[in-house]
């Protein structure tokens, strides 16, 4: 149900919003320090703000938490409500509001391109997809599938993989001596025959099976009729490989267009989306999305997915399939469109071979979810056992971990790392270079990357960690506190310092208000998640520091 209450007062009259353009465009809500705390886009910018700021029209938790927070609000007009959409995309991403549902994952997924247009075609792993005529097999997810299948190609079908101008004759390499290349660099290859091998390819990539046998058949009687046996056998070979393969291949519906089905999962305020990948009949992969404490609904849900999956530089297929309506679908499909340069359907299918997908993606984001929250189970007992040895105040979910790094003062910089649920948040990561400390004080070094870092969370009204971990001793933990204590947040946080092995005793535990260090045990899983943070927090400063001292060294030489 919906909750009702009185929405706070904000700095401006209502002739301000009766007085809003009735246009498409992309809104800002700010909290009271001015800081985005969601974006979002509207066909008419005047209706959708103003339902914001209804008083008595109900709302679910998730708004009515963003709205207590709101302050006050800024737009911007675009010509047509797909720009909208493109330019909010653009913003979230950017931006990354408070309130707005956001992908923790930035990756593009890699694919095979084959440039026919060329000479001599080479296949090329490339994570970047482009409307440039080339042929572009993927996405491949896992990638283990995909080197897999590279791998394949390279020992049956004997196109040039390296790296050389093959515009230019030069001695071939030894993968012409063993069979992987008929050498286009040497001149032992026509142009018409080498480009026979990149269709066979291209075949094999499309799941044309039958059209790539029948013509290795043909090729293979032909070799032999000839009398040119050597070429007949190698054929052969390379025909019982590829049968081979394809018995393994896990084929849906040849007469299929390429299709990635969307199939999402909910237990409790965790959702799990997760994308099959339909390519020439066949499943490529599947990329499961988790996400907590959502509280949207499932079409609110979609849509955002859609948008931010398909921001990435990937080619959208024929078809998406989804589960459920989703705002401005025929906006989001021209949106696809264009990104594809072909027609784009978004499809809710109710029967047939597509809603037999629908079902399977269902089905295994269901398991998927199951999984993972049985996982969390088992990381829970691990988070359980730190808070009861070291006495917390809170189940430690989300740890942040400091460090610093420098060589007698030298190209100071401190680090943070970000663990959520026993596992590393590298896109939270943050490193500092020291602004306000000289020479050698390792105490007031990490008093500045500490308050800085909580000193900008208090800014921007973000999420504060559960526990935070100092690497070092009592001197090191007692800076920290000092620093949080300025900032008036030292009693709402958890924090620890915790110091290497020493004189044959394991990592020491260092607690605020305790003179005597908490001994780790070296065989507890809660012991080796604790060294974990610490030491990633090490490595990434370590890491940090070597690469100014590089550049500062490049520099001098110069």
């Amino acid at each position: 149900m919906g909750l009702r209450s009185d929405r706070k007062k904000i700095s401006m009259d209502k002739d301000r919003i009766k007085n809003l353009p009735d246009k498409p465009g992309v809104y800002f809500l700010k909290n009271s320090k001015g800081k985005v705390i969601y974006i979002g886009k509207a066909k008419s910018l005047r209706n959708r703000i103003s339902s914001y700021f209804q008083g008595s029209v109900e709302t679910d938790q998730r708004k009515e938490s963003m709205m207590r927070n709101v302050n006050d609000f800024e737009y911007f007009i675009t010509a047509t409500e797909l720009e909208a959409l493109i330019l909010e995309s653009n913003l979230i991403k950017k931006e990354k509001p408070r309130f707005n549902v956001i992908l923790r994952d930035d990756k593009n997924y890699p694919s095979l391109r084959l440039d026919t247009g060329e000479k001599w075609p080479r296949l090329h792993v490339v994570r970047k997809m482009k409307r440039d005529g080339a042929c572009y097999f993927g996405p491949y997810v896992p990638t283990g599938a995909m080197w897999e299948t590279l791998s394949f190609i390279r020992k049956t079908f004997p196109l040039a993989t390296c790296k050389r101008d093959l515009s230019k004759q030069s001695r071939p390499c030894l993968l012409y001596e063993m069979g992987r290349c008929i050498a286009p660099c040497a001149g032992f290859v026509k142009k018409e025959e080498y480009h026979d091998v990149v269709n066979e390819v291209k075949l094999f990539l499309r799941g044309k099976n039958r059209n790539l046998i029948k013509g290795l058949q043909k090729r293979m009687e032909r070799a032999s009729k000839d009398m040119a046996y050597e070429e007949a056998t190698i054929l052969r070979d390379r025909l019982k490989a590829i049968e081979k393969v394809i018995q393994k291949q896990r084929i849906v519906s040849p007469a299929l267009p390429d299709i990635d089905v969307v199939g999402v999962a909910r237990n409790g305020e965790t959702v799990n989306i997760e994308i099959l990948f339909f390519r020439n009949g066949m499943i490529l992969g599947k990329k499961d999305f988790v996400m907590k404490t959502i509280m949207v609904d499932v079409n609110e849900l979609l849509h955002t997915f859609l948008e931010q999956f398909y921001d990435k530089e990937i080619l959208p297929p024929s078809e998406v399939i989804i589960p459920a309506e989703i705002p401005s679908k025929d906006v989001m499909e021209s949106w696809l469109t264009e990104k594809r340069g072909k027609t784009v359907h978004i499809l809710i299918p109710k029967k047939g071979k597509r809603y037999g997908l629908l079902r399977m993606a269902t089905e295994n984001a269901m398991a998927s979810i199951g999984e993972y929250l049985l996982s969390l189970q088992r990381k829970d007992v691990i988070l359980q056992d730190i808070k009861k040895r070291l006495n917390l105040k809170r189940l430690p979910v989300r740890i942040e971990a400091f460090d610093i790094s420098n060589i007698h003062g030298s190209e100071a910089v401190g680090s943070m790392v970000t663990f959520e649920d026993n596992i590393p948040k590298k896109e939270w990561y943050r490193h500092f270079r020291i602004m306000t400390v000289e020479g050698i004080d390792d105490f007031a070094m990490i008093a500045e990357i500490v308050r800085r870092r909580y000193r900008r969370l208090l800014e921007e009204n973000a999420t504060m960690p559960d526990l935070i971990i100092v690497d070092g001793g009592k001197g090191h933990l007692n800076a920290a506190i000092k620093a949080l204590s300025e900032l008036k947040i030292a009693r709402n946080i958890d924090i620890i310092g915790i110091a290497k092995e020493k004189e044959g005793f394991s990592d020491r535990v260092y607690i605020p208000g305790k003179s005597n260090p908490v001994i780790l045990r070296p065989d507890s899983a809660s012991t080796h998640l604790l060294q974990r943070v610490r030491d990633e927090s090490h490595r990434f400063a370590i890491t940090y520091h070597r690469k100014l001292r590089k550049k500062s060294m490049g520099l001098q030489r110069a």
